[in-house]
């Protein structure tokens, strides 16, 4: 069976399915990042769960909903470019 695919579709390889792989990396090396900061700062099991729930699972669900098929780290090079070049531009039809 050969399947036959347009020279304009554009195929990306995901994880899953769903992930890009460089969004799967940022994704572990970020909860590497807040799991290894949160043993060194706290103690308590409960805290450090709480910690990893709550600075994690945002980036996350951001990582599966997505921005429209939007690579997060397109996403957040948007963000951080906005953050330092504020624009708004309104154009009338």
């Amino acid at each position: 069976m050969k399947f036959i695919f347009p020279q304009n579709y554009n195929f990306k390889n995901k994880l899953f399915g769903v992930l890009d792989y460089s969004t799967a990396f940022v994704n572990v090396i970020w909860d590497i990042l807040i799991f290894a900061i949160s043993n060194l700062i706290f103690s308590s099991w409960t805290i450090k769960i709480f910690v990893i729930v709550v600075f994690c699972f945002p980036l996350l669900l951001f990582s599966f909903a997505g921005f429209n098929g939007e690579n997060i780290i397109y996403v957040f090079s948007y963000f951080i470019r906005f953050l330092l070049k504020p624009k708004l531009f309104l154009y009338k039809k």
